[in-house]
């Protein structure tokens, strides 16, 4: 059984940085395409970024380039989400996604897995 653990989030102040991490278990991390979705009170679930299964490739929204990077280890089992210049619409409860299945990477629909997530509060 695969799973997902996210953490990392916490509350912080505008300007801040923050990096989450996500451990993944039961699977063979290196086949995994991997994703960072987030979710806002009312809101549908969001893009953050993606990064290939190799890790030479990523992708994110406008909303977030360059400020957010995805990296991750693949001897760790590990996908990474450094935040910078955090503002409050960032603000959100962040997931991770891993998938094996193909289709558009900034679609909640196309990933396979997903773990409980974890909160980030940017307060002004």
């Amino acid at each position: 059984q695969v799973q997902l653990r996210e953490s990392g989030g916490s509350p912080v102040q505008a300007g801040d940085s923050l990096r989450l991490s996500c451990v993944v278990s039961g699977g063979t991390f290196s086949g995994y395409s991997m994703g960072w979705f987030r979710q806002a009170p009312g809101k549908e679930r969001e893009f953050v970024a993606r990064i290939s299964r190799t890790g030479d490739s990523t992708d994110y929204p406008d909303s977030v380039k360059g400020r957010f990077t995805i990296s991750r280890d693949n001897a760790k089992n590990t996908v990474y989400l450094q935040m910078n210049s955090l503002v409050p619409e960032d603000t959100a409860l962040y997931y991770c996604a891993a998938r094996v299945r193909n289709g558009l990477f900034s679609r909640p629909v196309n990933y396979d897995y997903w773990g409980q997530g974890t909160q980030v509060t940017v307060s002004s």
